[in-house]
C-alpha cells in the first residue's frame, strides 16, 4: 500500500491548527535552521549492514528504525555504528512487514538484490539499492517489472551521471553530455574506459580454486548467506567482500565497477532506452566457479556507437570519446579548438531529481531509476556473461534475448536454489 506523506502530514497540521487557544510554534523555530522533526523524516531499514551498509547509515532527510543482516557481528556494529536503539533482524522479510519502514536499502551481495527489491516493492516500501542492480538480466526485468507495477520510487546507489567528478576527467559528466548532445565530435561515436582514461578494472577481485570447506563461524547464518545461490561448502574466501570472485554472488571488478563506470556512458550517448545488440570479448577461458580476467570487450548499438573496455591499457592514445569530427580525453583535453568556450555557450542537460528524499516525498523518478538502472546493469552483466561463455553474443535489445544462442538465453534467467524464487 503506498504511503502518502504529504496527506498524513497535512492532516497532522490541519488538526493542530483547529484547536482552539492552543499557540503553533513552528518546528524551525523550536530545532534551530535546518531542524527536521523525527516525524518529518522518512524512516528506513537497511538489509546487508557490512561495510556498504554501515557506511550509508546516514543520508538526508532519513533516520534508522531497522537493520538486518545474517551475521551477528555486522548487527552489532551497525547498532554501535548508529547509537540509538533499532530493531535488528536476521530474516529480511520481518524487516519488510514492518509499517513503519518507508525505505528499504540493500546492500547485500548481489545475488540477492533481485529478491529483495522486488519484495520491497511488493511490500510497499522505496527502494535504494546498491550496484550492481542485479546479478542477471531476468532478476533486472523482475524488478523492473515491481517497480512499475507496485507505483515505488526506486534509486540505484551509483552518482556519476548527474553529481561529482567522473574518474579522471576533473570534472562533472555534464559538460561531457552536452559536448555529445550538441553534435560537434559527430556521430557515431566510440567510447574507451581503461586506465589510460582513468578508469580501474579492479582485477584483484579474481576468485580462488579448490576451495577447501571450512567450519562456518558461529556468528554467521551461511546458510541464508547463500540464499538463492547454489550450495557450495563453506569458505571464508566466498563470504564478506571476496564474494565479488565468484560468480554464482557477483563478476568480478566488473560486476563490482561496471554501473559506476558505464551508467554515465550510457547517459552520454544517449542509450537509456536501448541495449548492445553485439557484445564481442576476448578472454582467458574461465573458471566454473572463481571469475578470472578479461582482456577486451566491445558493446557495438544498432547504430554504429561502441563502447570498448580495454582491460590491458593497450590502446596508449585512446581518447575516452571519439568520432568523425573530434576527440575527447581525460581532464576535458580535446582536439576542438575553443572547446570550453562551446560547451559554456551550450544548453544544460534537462533537469532530474538528485535528492532521494525528495523523489520519495513528491513520489517522482529519481534520476538513477529501475528503467536506466536496469538497461546499465544489463550493460554490466552482457559483459559478464560474454567472459563467462568464452565467445561473442548477440543480442536483440526490444526481446531481451540473446540470438541463436540457447546457453546463454539460459543464462538470462539462472536457476535459484529452493525455496528462494523470483
Amino acid at each position: 500500500m503506498k504511503k502518502n506523506f504529504t496527506t498524513r502530514r497535512n492532516f497532522i497540521k490541519t488538526t493542530a491548527l483547529s484547536l482552539a487557544g492552543i499557540s503553533i510554534v513552528p518546528r524551525h523555530v523550536l530545532g534551530g535552521p535546518g531542524f527536521i522533526a523525527p516525524s518529518d523524516q522518512l524512516t528506513k531499514g537497511i538489509i546487508g549492514v557490512g561495510s556498504m551498509g554501515r557506511g550509508h547509515i546516514d543520508y538526508e532527510g532519513t533516520r534508522v528504525v531497522a537493520i538486518c543482516d545474517v551475521d551477528r557481528n555486522h548487527l552489532d556494529l551497525a547498532q554501535k555504528a548508529i547509537g540509538n536503539p533499532v530493531k535488528t533482524f536476521s530474516n529480511f522479510r520481518d524487516l519488510l512487514a514492518l509499517p513503519e519502514v518507508d525505505i528499504v536499502h540493500i546492500a547485500t551481495p548481489p545475488h540477492w538484490h533481485g529478491i529483495m527489491a522486488k519484495e520491497a516493492a511488493e511490500a510497499g516500501k522505496d527502494i535504494w539499492c546498491e550496484k550492481p542492480m542485479t546479478r542477471t538480466i531476468g532478476e533486472g526485468i523482475k524488478v523492473k517489472q515491481a517497480v512499475e507495477a507496485t507505483g515505488r520510487i526506486f534509486r540505484l546507489n551509483t552518482w556519476f551521471r548527474f553529481e561529482d567528478r567522473f574518474y579522471g576527467f576533473n570534472t562533472e559528466v555534464k559538460p561531457i553530455k552536452k559536448v555529445v548532445d550538441s553534435g560537434m565530435l559527430g556521430w557515431p561515436l566510440t567510447v574507451t574506459v581503461s586506465g589510460i582514461t582513468g578508469f580501474n578494472w579492479k582485477f584483484f577481485w579474481r576468485g580462488k580454486t579448490h576451495l577447501t570447506e571450512q567450519k562456518v563461524p558461529e556468528q554467521l547464518d551461511y546458510e541464508t548467506w547463500l540464499g538463492p545461490a547454489p550450495y557450495k561448502p563453506y569458505n571464508k574466501e566466498r563470504v564478506h567482500v571476496n564474494f565479488r570472485g565468484y560468480w554464482d554472488y557477483d563478476g568480478g571488478g566488473l560486476g563490482d565497477m561496471g554501473q559506476h563506470y558505464l551508467d554515465p556512458v550510457q547517459y552520454v550517448l544517449g542509450k537509456d532506452n536501448e541495449s548492445p545488440v553485439k557484445i564481442e570479448v576476448d578472454a582467458p577461458q574461465q573458471h566454473y566457479d572463481a571469475v578470472g580476467t578479461w582482456r577486451r570487450i566491445t558493446y557495438t548499438y544498432a547504430d554504429g556507437c561502441k563502447i570498448i573496455l580495454d582491460g590491458e591499457n593497450k590502446d596508449k592514445d585512446a581518447a575516452f570519446i571519439s568520432g568523425p569530427n573530434g576527440k575527447l580525453f581525460p581532464n576535458m583535453v580535446s582536439d576542438i579548438p575553443n572547446i570550453q568556450k562551446k560547451i559554456d555557450q551550450l544548453p544544460d542537460p534537462s533537469p532530474v531529481i538528485t535528492n532521494f528524499s525528495e523523489a520519495v516525498r513528491t513520489r517522482q523518478k529519481f534520476a538513477l531509476n529501475e528503467s536506466n538502472g536496469f538497461r546499465s546493469s544489463t550493460l554490466v552483466n552482457l559483459g559478464i556473461l560474454a567472459v563467462r561463455l568464452g565467445r561473442n553474443l548477440e543480442f536483440d535489445s526490444k526481446l531481451l534475448r540473446f540470438k541463436n544462442d540457447d546457453a546463454a538465453n539460459l543464462l538470462i534467467n539462472q536457476p535459484m536454489r529452493g525455496p528462494w524464487t523470483i
